[in-house]
């Protein structure tokens, strides 16, 4: 893989331009045309300025980071591999130093499991790209141990192979918003379908 192939940049907000460095191995990241279109849906949602952000399988913590350079207030980026969170560190630092501001990211080195369990909440924006191979029934698993930590109002953003079995949303006491196919990625909107599961939201 060249340096070119292994950098990414912050799409907009106070940080664009960013150089973001992209783990060699072991991570997928989400093309800039994916993630300039999921961004402009989450936008025109209302879903990033003023949200508690939470980045599972973070990879290089493109999403997060760029969530927090558009305005979200906080972002906790999950990775178990300890080299991709090194470097999800590094690329944190990257953007708060581009925003002149003091950090508002945090990369927690752990198994996503492991996380969620221990995890307080809420969370206004979660978005969850696990490795393509990853099994149906780990993929509900982590949406159920997700939902109590989910605001009223939160979105959540599920990447997937497009030849993947779509998410079990109902199981874990979501609905789905949107549904969108890019080559060979899916992406799924969801949001809590009862509200009565989830914990108080903060306000935006």
């Amino acid at each position: 893989m060249s340096y070119r192939e292994r950098v990414t940049r912050i799409i907009a907000g106070a940080a664009r331009g960013a150089r973001l460095e992209v783990p060699g191995v072991g991570t997928r990241p989400t093309s800039d045309r994916v993630r300039e279109s999921l961004f402009g849906a989450l936008e025109s949602m209302d879903a990033i300025e003023g949200a508690r952000v939470l980045d599972l399988y973070a990879g290089s913590g493109a999403l997060g980071l760029e969530s927090w350079s558009r305005g979200a207030i906080w972002v906790d980026l999950v990775e178990r591999a300890r080299q991709s969170a090194t470097i999800v560190g590094r690329n944190a630092a990257v953007v708060a130093r581009a925003m002149s501001t003091a950090p508002a990211a945090k990369v927690h080195q752990a198994t996503v499991h492991a996380f969620l369990a221990r995890a307080a909440g809420p969370y206004d924006l979660v978005f969850t790209d696990p490795p393509y191979d990853l099994e149906d029934a780990a993929m509900s698993a982590d949406l159920e141990a997700l939902a109590p930590l989910l605001s009223p109002d939160a979105v959540v953003v599920i990447e997937r192979a497009r030849r993947a079995t779509a998410p079990d949303l109902g199981s874990a006491g979501l609905q789905l918003l949107r549904e969108k196919t890019y080559g060979d990625t899916t992406l799924w909107w969801a949001e809590p379908a009862d509200q009565s599961l989830t914990t108080p939201s903060q306000s935006r």
